[in-house]
């Protein structure tokens, strides 16, 4: 009996062993469900879900529908999403606003996009494997018998400006095909120095290895009277796009956003109501405008605010040690460390408070970093 409790609570499977068992599949379907819960840059309470179903192919790409929920019970419309890496091209269907949008994919981008987005859940067991992870032992799990693996460590989701992470994700494998069977990713943050908390869930679950698939599944079908959307390009991942739009977010609010990776923080609500020259003068710029025209509008006027979020999640993803501070530093604070990131064994870049860059080593960051407001 002993030794059959011993069994029992003690892992017979490598995450290591998992995933290049998933490295090896085809074709997979799964689905997925985001809640976004707590209070945003403005003091706004954000309550999002969204879900989505997915199917990924190491020769076509992945195709994904996605569905934001009312929170409100109203009605919600997926949006089809298409990425074609041998087209280079990805493709938008929305059905609420009957349009389409393509984009074209550069060399570069598409480099980035497989490496980033390639095998999710592959990913996903990436980022187990670089922490400190223990086995919950044997259990039944979707009527499956897995193999749970969990990990609290914080290094599990890399900064960003945020304060007293707490992270708890879990992972079943099916003890057969050591692929898994469910994902569940809970994390809580304090958003800003006043205590303001954003709360994470994310579950991966429903999966369907080495599915057989077709090449027409990739096809997008796009319905009779939809528009076409042209679709703006995105910033490259560079750190001149970064300071573009730290200096517009500054020039719209008068202070920097207080996260680098928080996307609602870049949108029109946040500064619809700012007294700032540059924020006025956008203000007029859409007085009159169809719903339709507004948003175009505001969606070209905004896009270097995301030259922020894209430069910093390549810093993390390129595992560079970046750290950024603007829950505290201000456009006034010309000497603080606003954002800094590693380039060598012993040396920093650093961008300050009034958006001047510059070449430091590891000690001299030290220094900088004990003088930052608290």
């Amino acid at each position: 009996i002993g030794l059959s409790l011993w069994r029992g609570t003690e892992s017979g499977i490598a995450l290591a062993d998992v995933l290049a068992r998933i490295e090896q599949v085809k074709a997979f379907r799964y689905k997925w469900i985001l809640k976004i819960y707590g209070d945003e840059a403005a003091g706004k309470p954000v309550n999002v879900e969204m879900r989505a179903a997915v199917l990924e192919s190491q020769e076509h790409g992945s195709k994904s529908i996605f569905e934001v929920i009312d929170p409100n019970g109203g009605e919600s419309k997926g949006t089809e999403v298409y990425y074609l890496p041998q087209k280079k091209t990805m493709i938008r269907i929305m059905p609420k606003q009957k349009k389409y949008e393509r984009e074209e994919i550069d060399d570069a981008m598409l480099k980035r996009m497989q490496k980033q987005n390639n095998n999710d859940t592959g990913a996903l067991v990436k980022k187990i494997l670089k922490c400190k992870y223990e086995s919950m032992g044997r259990s039944i799990v979707d009527g499956v018998e897995v193999e749970g693996f969990q990990t609290t460590d914080p290094n599990y989701k890399s900064g960003g400006g945020f304060k007293n992470l707490k992270v708890d994700v879990k992972m079943w494998v099916d003890v057969k095909t050591r692929l898994p069977v469910r994902y569940e990713e809970f994390t809580s943050e304090d958003f800003d120095r006043n205590g303001n908390r954003m709360n994470q869930q994310f579950v991966t679950y429903d999966y369907q290895w080495d599915v057989v698939v077709d090449a027409a599944e990739f096809e997008p079908v796009i319905p009779e009277g939809y528009t076409v959307v042209t679709a703006p390009k995105r910033p490259a991942p560079t750190e001149e796009n970064a300071i573009k739009g730290l200096k517009l977010y500054a020039d719209l609010s008068g202070h920097y956003p207080k996260s680098a990776n928080w996307v609602s923080e870049y949108q029109w609500s946040v500064f619809e109501k700012s007294e700032t020259p540059a924020a006025k003068r956008l203000q007029e710029g859409i007085k009159g405008l169809t719903e339709e025209e507004k948003a175009n509008r505001l969606r070209n006027a905004l896009l270097p605010l995301h030259g922020i979020g894209i430069f910093y999640a390549s810093l993390v993803y390129k595992a560079k040690d970046p750290a950024y501070y603007g829950d505290t530093v201000t456009p006034k604070d010309a000497d603080k460390v606003l954002m800094r990131w590693k380039i060598s064994d012993n040396e920093y870049r650093v961008i300050y408070g009034d958006l001047h860059v510059e070449t430091v080593t590891s000690e001299k960051l030290a220094e900088l970093e004990k003088a930052l407001p608290k």
